[in-house]
This record gives C-alpha cells, sequence and structure tokens, in this order.
C-alpha cells in the first residue's frame, strides 16, 4: 500500500482545497438542478403508461396503437439525438438545454388534445425529437466537471430522476386522473398531460439563469476552485482518445456499451409502460392505487443506482458491476413471464427486475469519456443514448403487438429477459483495462 497519499476524503489539491468540500459545493449546485429537470422529463415521457388506462377507452384505441405511439417516441428521439448533442456542443449546453425542455413541456402538454391515432403518433414522435439531447448532453456537461473516480455516483445521482420520478409521479399521476376526471369536461388522463408537462417549461426557464456553460464560466466558483476541477479531469497522455467522428462509429468500445443500454432500457421501459397494464390484469383497477404498487419497484431502483455508482466508484471496477444487474434483471423476467402471478408477487419480480436494470445505468456512462474527446465525446455519448432508446421502441412497441396478437404480454417478458442476459454478456466482454482503471488518486 502506497503511504505517501491520502484518501478522497482528505486529499488536498495545490491550492489547499479538499476535494470532497469543493465536489459537494458542485455538486448541489448541478446534480440537483439536472436531476429536477430529469425528474421532469421522465414523468412526461412515461405518463403515458398510466393515461393509457382511460386514454385508451376515451379514444378507442388498441394495445397496438397504444404501443406504436409510445414507441415512436423513442424513433424521434433516436434521429435527433447526434445532431442535438453536437448543436450543444456548439452553442452551449445553457441555451441548448433550456430550449430542450421548453419544448419538450409544450409538446407533452400538446397530448391532451389528441382524438386521432395519427395524431398521438405525430405528437409522440415530436416529443422524442424535442427531448432528445437532453441526456446525452447532461452526461457530456457532467463529464467536463467531474474526473473517472467521482463519475458513477454522481451519474447515479442524475439518474436517480428515473425510478423517483415513478416512485412519486405514478401515485401523483394516479390521483390527478381520479381526482380531475370530468373536470370541466376534460378527462383525468388530458388534465395529467397538462398540468405535468408544466414543471419542465418552468425549469427550462431556470437553467437559463443557473446554469454555466462550463467551469471557467462560472460565477459561484474562486479562481482556485476552477483550477483544481479544470486540474482533477481526466488528463492521461497515455491513452488516446477518439476526437473525430468518422473513429467514434467504427469503435468496438461503443457499440458493446450502447448494446448493453439497448439491452438495459428494454428492462427499464418494461416496467414503466407496462406494469400498470400488468397490475391491471391481476385485478387492481383504481390509477391511484396502480400508482401506489409501482412505487415499490421503483424505490428499489433508487437505491440499487446509490449501491452500485458507491460500490463501482470505490472498488474501481466497472464489467461486474453492469453484468451482475443485468443477470438480476433477466432472472426476474424468465419469473415473470414463467409463473402464474399475484399483485404482490408481480410487484416483488418487478422490483428486481427495475432494481436490475436500473443499477447498471451510472456504472455505464463512467466509460465513454476514458476514450472519448470533444465532438467525439458528444457524439459517441449520443450514439450510446440513442442505441438505448432503440431499446424502449422495441420493447414498448413489441410487447403492445404481442399482447394483442396472444391476449398475453409472456412472450414478450421472455424475450426482454433474453436480452438482459445478452447484456449481462456484453457488459463482461468489455475490455479489461478501460473498465477497471486505477488512477493516480487510488491508494494501491
Amino acid at each position: 500500500m502506497s503511504t505517501n497519499q491520502t484518501s478522497d476524503t482528505t486529499m488536498l489539491t495545490t491550492d489547499g482545497i479538499e476535494h470532497d468540500v469543493l465536489y459537494r459545493k458542485v455538486t448541489a449546485r448541478l446534480i440537483t438542478l439536472f436531476f429536477l429537470c430529469y425528474f421532469a422529463a421522465y414523468l412526461d415521457r412515461i405518463n403515458i403508461g398510466l393515461a393509457k388506462l382511460q386514454m385508451l377507452d376515451a379514444l378507442g384505441f388498441s394495445d397496438s396503437i397504444y404501443g406504436l405511439g409510445a414507441g415512436l417516441f423513442f424513433a424521434g428521439y433516436i434521429a435527433f439525438e447526434i445532431p442535438s448533442n453536437l448543436i450543444l456542443e456548439k452553442v452551449g449546453a445553457k441555451l441548448w438545454i433550456s430550449r430542450v425542455m421548453i419544448t419538450w413541456g409544450v409538446l407533452s402538454g400538446a397530448t391532451m388534445l389528441v382524438k386521432t391515432p395519427t395524431q398521438f403518433y405525430i405528437l409522440r414522435f415530436l416529443l422524442g425529437v424535442a427531448e432528445a439531447g437532453f441526456v446525452p448532453g447532461v452526461l457530456l456537461y457532467l463529464s467536463q466537471w467531474f474526473p473517472y473516480e467521482r463519475r458513477a455516483r454522481i451519474v447515479a445521482l442524475f439518474m436517480i430522476g428515473i425510478p423517483i420520478s415513478s416512485l412519486i409521479g405514478n401515485p401523483v399521476s394516479g390521483w390527478l386522473m381520479n381526482t380531475m376526471n370530468g373536470f370541466h369536461g376534460l378527462g383525468g388522463w388530458q388534465w395529467l398531460f397538462l398540468l405535468e408537462a408544466l414543471p419542465s417549461v418552468a425549469l427550462g426557464l431556470f437553467v437559463l439563469w443557473w446554469l454555466p456553460n462550463s467551469i471557467q464560466k462560472t460565477s459561484w466558483l474562486s479562481n482556485e476552485e476552477k483550477r483544481t476541477l479544470i486540474a482533477n479531469l481526466d488528463d492521461d497522455s497515455t491513452t488516446e482518445r477518439l476526437t473525430l467522428l468518422r473513429h467514434v462509429f467504427v469503435d468496438r468500445r461503443l457499440w458493446t456499451l450502447g448494446l448493453v443500454d439497448v439491452c438495459i432500457m428494454i428492462g427499464v421501459y418494461a416496467t414503466s409502460f407496462w406494469l400498470p397494464s400488468i397490475l391491471h390484469d391481476t385485478g387492481v383497477r383504481d390509477p391511484f392505487e396502480i400508482g401506489l404498487w409501482m412505487a415499490v419497484p421503483n424505490a428499489a431502483a433508487v437505491v440499487s443506482m446509490l449501491v452500485c455508482g458507491r460500490s463501482s466508484d470505490r472498488l474501481r471496477e466497472r464489467r461486474w458491476h453492469m453484468a451482475v444487474p443485468c443477470l438480476v434483471a433477466g432472472i426476474g423476467l424468465f419469473l415473470v413471464a414463467a409463473t402464474s402471478q399475484t399483485t404482490l408477487s408481480t410487484v416483488f419480480l418487478f422490483s428486481l427486475i427495475n432494481a436490475g436494470a436500473a443499477a447498471t445505468i451510472p456504472v455505464i456512462w463512467t466509460l465513454p469519456p476514458t476514450f472519448l474527446k470533444g465532438t467525439g465525446a458528444a457524439a459517441g455519448i449520443a450514439l450510446i443514448t440513442s442505441l438505448a432508446n432503440l431499446g424502449g421502441f422495441i420493447g414498448t412497441y413489441l410487447l403492445g403487438v404481442l399482447r394483442d396478437e396472444f391476449h398475453s404480454q409472456r412472450i414478450g417478458l421472455y424475450g426482454f429477459g433474453l436480452c438482459m442476459f445478452l447484456g449481462c454478456g456484453l457488459a463482461l466482454s468489455y475490455p479489461l483495462c478501460r473498465s477497471n482503471r486505477v488512477t493516480s488518486h487510488d491508494t494501491v
């Protein structure tokens, strides 16, 4: 063990600034805002799952129409992910993230006006176009503030907006649908889209005032703190980083991470979009009660993301922290598909599925900045999220078709389980030297 190095909690920079104190300050300013933004984004993305319980009957839509409409969100997202992130790199995070949030809020609220399948398809596609670039943009931005050895826990704090939006949002959404149904002649599902769009627009305006474009342009940091943050960023001269687009698109590491993310998001969206319907099939009819039951799998995901992110950073290990959660989620999906479920057993198994799929997410995002930089990082991170959302499209549309065809989601769940097992294998195939890097800040 080295005797001339200190731990992360006591390490001082050359300016005498303690690392943890400084990073807590940055985290409080940036991650709190991004968490709230992602909470609002994901709520607008997945409230369609609860709205479905009233919307389909009100509009006469089938499960296939719903599945295609829900999935077309991802088509728009995938198509514009990379261009959006490249624009963000040019114009700055503040302006572009604000634009993203305001436009997706307006479009999400407009879903209340849908009358026909075509209108539903168009709005869901445009919602994906509007939101494209938010997640990869934030991930790119965070990689310019936090070093490798802190990145998994920081991404976890941002990404828990996914399960917390469901944890809090589903009961609130169910309550809104029940309480507001028929108010001023509008259905509860219409009020749901309108009221849950407002926070996104408000936060988009707030970003313009609060968010700095870079460390150098930050008003709430001293010059010494700015130098410390910049010095701590990854700058491994022995590692060649990809900066050109033509190199990014043929890099095996990037495609491996992207395909792992595809598998993971299939598991995540199986819970977000289809668990309300599966709970309904077990005999739970009240939207508010369904929202309460859905809080349990999402609470499990919050815990698993935070624990896995911290453990991965502490051990400087990435591959097994991706592979094992995928395996757990795959087993859960197989058990759901293979056995007859009560409400309690469904909630328990989906807690395993959601916890396993979600735990892997923050770990994945520690790796792209280790071999991507500049334009390469903007395009590469966007490509990975595009592939991930391809998994979301497959999961939502395919399960809708299979439910209509076989009057059961069992076959689809088996397929999703196989995808999670594939994700486990892909995670273990990631190059060891990149996934278990020891930095100069480590005690060895």
